[in-house]
Parts: C-alpha cells; structure tokens; sequence
C-alpha cells in the first residue's frame, strides 16, 4: 500500500490508561479480556504486524501491574527484531498520557501515530493508509468512516417547551460532509508537540471540549486531511462493543464485511 514515497520515521503511541468503568469488570480498560487475553495485546500485536513504526510506546495506568507485566515479555520476544517497545506510566487525562508518551520518543522520530488501545482490531492497512498520508506531505491525518446514521444539532429547551421534550432539534448536519473519527491519527513531531504546548495552558472547560487530538492541531489552524478507517476499527467502551469484537475475532458469523 505504500505510495513509493519515502517514510518519515515513525513511533506509535499506544493510549491504554482508561479506566474502563463502562465496560464493568472492575479492570482499566486495556487489561478486560478479549479473545482469551487483554485488549491492549490485540492492540499492540496490530500495532507491530503493521510494520510502521520504528518504537511502539505504551502508555499504562500505574496500578496495572499485570498489563506491565505482558509488556515486559512480549518487549523480549521483539528482543531480536521489531521496533523498540517502551513502557511509561499515563497521566490524570489522556492529553497527559499522550504527552508522557511524546516524552519518552527516541531520537530521531519524524512522525507520531496516537491509537487508543480500546481500537484493538484496526487493520493494518489503516495504519498504512495514515503514514502513506504523511509520507506525501500532510502534517496531520486522521482514519475515519462515513457516518450512516442522520445526524441532528439539539439545544435544551426553555420555557413552556419544557413540558414538551427535553431537547429541540436546530438542524440537521449534512451527512455526506460526516465522518466517524478514529486511530491511529498520525501527525508529524513537531506539529503534535506544537498542539500539545498550546493545550498546555487549557483551563478545565477548555480541555474538557478536545476530544482527540488532531482536535488540537485544528485550533493551531493547521489543516488535517482524512482517509478512510475500517469499519473492524470500533472502539471498545461498551459491554456491546466487548461482545462485537468478540464476533470480530470468532469469524465472520455469515457477515460479509466491505471494506473501501
């Protein structure tokens, strides 16, 4: 898939400091069980099968001694090939956390990849599409697939509309103009650490409203090109997304999955 341009040299930074409450097993989000063994190894597998980075960085919750543990042995089994694994504790948020993975980048590193580990069974070619993009010039890209559903702009009502619904309807977004944002977002260094130093003075309310990061480098003004995800690329927050990737790696269960 590569676009016969050269590749900057790429690290992937892999978020997996969520606490996972939503999901209710009483574990951070990275360790809950998928397929027989922890989100993050699904994420982090893909993340080196993929073949783009020159450093994976795991970012983990600090109480997650057992999630340190695997990373640890599957850090030597990449002993005698692969990219260099690097572990490092997250932060309070996951700004923190990305930046506490930016951090702990080798010399050397051109571009960023951020992937939440919750997106564990993004297929390869996502990550490729990503640094293809950047190869060919953009400083900041982001996987995303065509929102399907009809999507409307809502406000609380007031006065006597109250009594009627919570919410009005103040229009409708134009659907073909949609898309449902995933990972890895891949950015050039220096923009990422730009975005990240603007974002550093954020108030509450402020870092409240940023969802992601290329949220980030959009109010630097810097422009962020698309490409298409995989619809394999859900994110795992929910007991119903557990039971959907659990389909996921079971078979196709007679669903035949179109991938553009």
């Amino acid at each position: 898939m590569n676009n016969g341009l050269p590749r900057p040299v790429t690290a992937v930074i892999i978020v997996a400091a969520g606490s996972g409450e939503r999901l209710g097993y009483g574990l951070p989000k990275a360790a809950v069980p998928l397929g027989g063994e922890p989100i993050l190894m699904h994420a982090l597998r893909g993340v080196v099968a993929s073949g783009v980075s020159s450093q994976v960085c795991v970012v983990l919750p600090a109480e997650a001694e057992d999630l340190h543990q695997l990373c640890e042995e599957f850090r030597q089994e990449l002993a005698d090939g692969g990219p260099l694994l690097t572990l490092v504790v997250g932060g309070s948020t996951r700004a923190d956390s990305v930046r506490a993975g930016i951090a702990a980048l080798m010399d050397g590193v051109e571009a960023v990849l951020v992937h939440d580990a919750a997106r564990a069974l993004t297929p390869e070619y996502v990550f490729h599409r990503v640094v293809d993009s950047l190869a060919a010039g953009a400083v900041a890209v982001i996987p995303g697939v065509p929102v399907v559903d009809t999507v409307k702009t809502v406000a609380r009502t007031t006065g006597a509309d109250t009594a009627i619904a919570p919410e009005v309807v103040t229009g409708t977004a134009p659907r073909e103009e949609l898309r449902s944002v995933q990972t890895p977002q891949g950015f050039r260094l220096s923009t990422l650490l730009q975005a990240h130093e603007a974002a550093s003075g954020f108030d509450e309310k402020q870092s409240a409203a940023v969802t992601d990061d290329a949220m980030l480098v959009e109010l630097l003004g810097v422009r962020v090109h698309a490409v298409h995800g995989s619809t394999q690329s859900l994110k795992i927050t929910t007991p119903l997304d557990l039971i959907i990737a659990e389909g996921l790696l079971e078979g196709p269960l007679g669903i035949r999955w179109v991938e553009g």
